[in-house]
């Protein structure tokens, strides 16, 4: 059985977590030069992927439309196949970010205020599409042809390693620090 945390420990090992990954929380592109435009900077420490960012813009730009116009179920459909196929085709394909994330996300926000079937579709959508996407994993391309490819870990994750083994050090010695009784 494994031992018990006490809750306010528990709440400092989250903050801590948050802390040691707030550079990289929400860019899921390792931090090598090769990769620098894949991410959008914000601030020193924070870096948001420029696809996810593209496609959420595009979710906004087509949910204001879909609510400026209630767009009658035909076109929510259409919206919804055109968000389909730009969305798989760059699953295979390595499209400008405006066709492959931007029109997805504009024609899945479209298609919400489009009626009932359409919403039922957008969500089906994301899901399949998530799923794919986790079964394919990360576009990795540009890692093949760099330089470091055979170091481990290569410059653009050794930041992330460092600080994820700094983050487990410190947090095993808290859990080690608790009385016997508690652990």
């Amino acid at each position: 059985m494994a031992p018990r945390i006490p809750p306010r420990l528990a709440r400092r090992i989250d903050r801590l977590s948050r802390r040691a990954h707030a550079f990289h929380r929400f860019a899921h592109h390792p931090r090598g030069e090769i990769y620098r435009d894949e991410v959008i900077r914000v601030g020193k420490r924070t870096r948001l992927c420029k696809g996810c960012s593209v496609m959420a813009v595009g979710f906004m730009v087509g949910g204001t439309a879909g609510l400026a116009t209630w767009p009658p179920l035909g076109w929510g459909a259409l919206a919804l196949l055109l968000a389909l196929l730009a969305g798989l085709l760059s699953l295979r394909v390595r499209l400008p970010k405006v066709v492959g994330r931007f029109l997805p996300g504009a024609g899945l926000g479209l298609a919400l205020w489009a009626g009932w079937p359409s919403v039922l579709g957008s969500l089906l959508f994301l899901v399949a599409l998530g799923l794919l996407y986790r079964r394919r994993g990360v576009e990795r391309s540009r890692c093949e042809a760099c330089p470091e490819r055979l170091a481990s870990p290569c410059s653009g994750f050794a930041l992330i390693v460092r600080r994820e083994r700094a983050f487990a050090r410190q947090a095993n010695r808290w859990v080690a620090g608790l009385p016997r009784s508690m652990a």
